[in-house]
């Protein structure tokens, strides 16, 4: 019973996590590319704090849970899919961490009306993070609802 509780916890964290990653990758990322640096600093700033610390804690917390079901859930090939689920995840903490939130953190403390001289824009490799991360989340949720289907 508990292993089912978990996985409705999992699924449905994982639901909304690759959800809001894949959403930003459909509408704002092609978005964000329409417009000025400027444009872009102002408009990033504006949705940037809505998603912290929503998104790290249903990922940390997804990850967690899905390491728990790989080590408790009775089947193997659930227990499978759960691991591979959690490093999927894993990849998605990562990515974030150590890629896609370090070019962010170029456009949260500037002025959008006054760039520094030699901003860089993150747009184009946060891009690639970001999509790279979408497919691990994405993957991480088959993978869990594989697990659950199978059961």
């Amino acid at each position: 019973m508990l292993t089912q509780v978990l996985d409705a916890i999992v699924l449905i964290e994982l639901g909304i996590g690759a959800g809001v990653l894949f959403g930003v990758a459909l509408a704002m990322v092609p978005g964000f590319a329409t417009l000025t640096p400027a444009g872009y600093v102002r408009t990033h700033q504006l949705f940037d704090p809505h998603y912290e610390p929503t998104m790290p804690t249903i990922m940390f917390t997804s990850a967690a849970l899905s390491i728990v079901l790989a080590f408790t859930d009775t089947g193997d090939t659930r227990r499978v899919l759960h691991l591979l689920a959690a490093v999927a995840l894993i990849g998605v903490i990562v990515i974030s961490q150590f890629a896609a939130i370090p070019l962010l953190r170029m456009v949260r403390g500037v002025d959008p009306d006054s760039l520094p001289a030699g901003w860089r824009d993150p747009r184009r490799p946060w891009r690639a993070w970001h999509l790279g991360r979408t497919a691990c989340a994405v993957a991480a949720l088959a993978c869990t609802a594989a697990a659950v289907v199978i059961r």
